[in-house]
């Protein structure tokens, strides 16, 4: 199986986190927001602005780096939604992908409205609001992990993908 890569622009992203604030506003209010670092906290702070919700809590929870996929570790747990179990909190991440963070997330607060911009199949059950469905063989390209480059038509890609 071959890896799609989707490019997300910075106006992209902005108009599907608004979109997302359009999907929640009316399952508020909240009594404040989970970031989930890092991924999660560019459309936390879209979002938050659309719905005026200002108590933001961060969860930062290691899952893999660029070479290998581990164990979740949670290294920074939210502490204030922490007391409610999640009662009245929204989760914000950019992407669910297989569910290993979503799980841990679920875990930690099981009362709380878990969104997310994007979903693959694989981790879509774990999340309650989401935007866009990708394949779960899509790589997305966030605008802060990349920078604008030549990239060569799809036609040559695939021709000498094919042996052409």
């Amino acid at each position: 199986m071959a890896i799609r890569y989707y490019t997300v622009t910075w106006d992209q992203l902005h108009r599907d986190a608004k979109a997302l604030a359009w999907r929640l506003v009316d399952k508020g209010p909240y009594a404040g927001m989970v970031a989930i670092t890092r991924g999660g906290l560019i459309p936390c702070a879209i979002i938050s602005r659309e719905l005026e919700c200002r108590l933001i809590e961060t969860v930062s929870i290691v899952t893999y780096d660029e070479e290998k996929r581990g164990e979740p570790s949670v290294v920074k747990p939210p502490a204030a939604a922490l007391e409610s179990r999640g009662e009245g909190w929204l989760i914000i991440d950019d992407l669910v992908d297989t569910g290993t963070t979503a799980k841990v997330i679920r875990a930690l607060l099981p009362k709380a409205h878990f969104a997310t911009v994007y979903a693959k199949p694989a981790g879509k059950p774990q999340v309650d609001t989401f935007i866009t469905e990708v394949s779960q063989d899509t790589w997305i390209l966030f605008p802060w992990d990349t920078e604008p480059q030549f990239v060569a038509p799809i036609a040559k890609s695939h021709a000498s993908s094919n042996g052409g």
